[in-house]
């Protein structure tokens, strides 16, 4: 195992994150708040600590595959430890529990919280949690990739194991640095863009840039109780575009600005089923819940984007909706977005796999003699991507499964246990019942926080590079 190169790349990471750390004391300064030295302290503590570390430690050979995997979930673990700085500082929480619940739901862009009211934080503070959602989106190893080129890195390793569907996005990968950074670029234009439409709709240009690193990286951190119900029509409107936009594969972007042609998305059958998902789901709520409970279009497709994409943003309390329309948005919830987003959830990309497997066993059926071979947008699907992906859903069920079964043992009811964990592995924020929009995640004990913690590092990191550090056979040599 190469420690040094691990080594020195988390203790160049934490330099990194301590210098991000200085951006909401910035804010806090600005707003002449009392807890500004608290969070620069956090802050310096965080510098000084990295900056001995790497002096201890050198970049020396490679990263292979055992490497890869320690180094991205040790850094996901190291940022959310340090990201509890700035909150036990500041004091606003009192226990490490929440500071790291509330640290890590940020950084894996969950967007679930065990905070009870958001608007009596300083400006310091809420800017720190959005900035650990904008920071955590695309990757922050892969955004370490880019600062810091000089780390030898394997980045091909690095994008499949932490970059949302990274594994399936296999064409990319000889050029993976050059594609990272134009992923980030996009990323960076998209959250400037959605910054300035949501400053001139009228939001302040702290909150507008708070809601823009929540937006596009679909997390669902607000600076107000009410979420995004607390802003008008236009805002919402806006919020709904960019969260679809995250939603979307940011390479078909990358291809788009390559080739100009609008065809990228049409035929990409992934980015079609993304957008038939979203108009059949808004459709049969509304239509099939406007007698009852009188929902506008807005609140139906403001939902059903969010739950879909994983944002987690709310204009309205979706446990209170009938029934039927709390089921599409859980289906919609263990679904996710799009591979290559960032977007949590199962992905669409598989659930497509899922569902071309299932049309070729009905075909086999009929034909048994038959050579079927399972294509989407006419590339042949081996049967290896297909074994994996169905390796991933039995594991990702299992585990919703296995968290639920936890959760209820804490004494919590089946509705919200089971949508508890499918918004934390799923990276999505809130449930229904006792953990919906209007609802937090305060209430559990310091093992359920903790639990949840887990399943949220999970499901950024797509379940494999967590679960293979727990078999005692990869700590053998050889």
């Amino acid at each position: 195992m190469n420690w040094q190169q691990i080594s020195y790349s988390l203790s160049s990471l934490l330099i990194l994150t301590g210098i991000a750390m200085l951006w909401p004391w910035g804010w806090s300064l600005y707003y002449g708040e009392a807890d500004s030295s608290a969070l620069l302290g956090a802050a310096l503590i965080t510098l000084l600590v990295g900056l001995s570390w790497r002096k201890s430690t050198k970049p020396i050979g490679e990263l292979y595959n055992k490497e890869t995997f320690c180094l991205v979930t040790f850094a996901w673990l190291l940022v959310s430890l340090v990201g509890t700085l700035p909150y036990l500082f500041t004091g606003t929480f009192t226990t490490f529990a929440d500071a790291f619940f509330e640290s890590l739901s940020g950084f894996t862009a969950t967007g679930a919280t065990v905070l009870n009211d958001l608007e009596v934080l300083s400006h310091g503070v809420l800017f720190w949690r959005s900035l650990t959602h904008w920071l955590g989106g695309l990757g922050i190893i892969v955004l370490f990739l880019i600062l810091v080129p000089s780390a030898n890195l394997g980045g091909v390793r690095i994008w499949q194991t932490e970059t949302p569907g990274g594994n399936m996005t296999a064409k990319f990968r000889p050029r993976v640095r050059e594609t990272a950074k134009m992923l980030w670029l996009i990323y960076l234009l998209m959250t400037i863009a959605e910054t300035v439409f949501l400053w001139i709709g009228g939001l302040s240009f702290f909150d507008a840039l708070c809601h823009s690193f929540g937006t596009i990286a679909t997390a669902g951190f607000s600076t107000k109780n009410a979420s995004i119900g607390a802003y008008n029509s236009v805002i919402q409107w806006i919020i709904i575009i960019f969260m679809f936009l995250a939603g979307t594969n940011f390479v078909l972007y990358y291809q788009f600005f390559l080739t100009r042609r609008i065809s990228v998305f049409t035929r990409n059958s992934e980015f079609k089923l993304y957008l038939f998902l979203v108009g059949i789901a808004t459709s049969v709520i509304f239509i099939g819940s406007y007698s009852q409970v009188g929902l506008t279009f807005r609140e139906v497709v403001f939902q059903v984007v969010s739950l879909l994409t994983t944002t987690g943003y709310s204009t309205a309390d979706f446990a209170l909706w009938p029934s039927f329309g709390q089921v599409i948005l859980v289906v919609l919830m263990f679904m996710g977005g799009c591979v290559g987003s960032t977007s949590g959830g199962l992905k669409i990309r598989r659930v497509l796999i899922l569902l071309k497997q299932v049309q070729l066993g009905l075909k086999q059926t009929l034909h048994p003699q038959a050579i079927l071979d399972l294509k989407i947008d006419g590339e042949s699907i081996s049967p290896k991507v297909v074994v994996n992906v169905l390796r991933f859903f039995f594991l990702y069920c299992l585990l919703i499964f296995l968290g639920t079964m936890s959760l209820t043992l804490e004494g919590l009811d089946l509705v919200t246990a089971f949508t508890a964990a499918v918004a934390s592995l799923g990276n999505i924020g809130p449930g229904l019942a006792g953990v919906g929009p209007s609802q937090n995640y305060g209430f559990l004990s310091a093992g359920g926080k903790f639990l949840l913690s887990f399943m949220m590092l999970l499901g950024r990191l797509e379940l494999y590079a967590v679960l293979v550090l727990l078999q005692p056979s990869f700590w053998r040599r050889g």
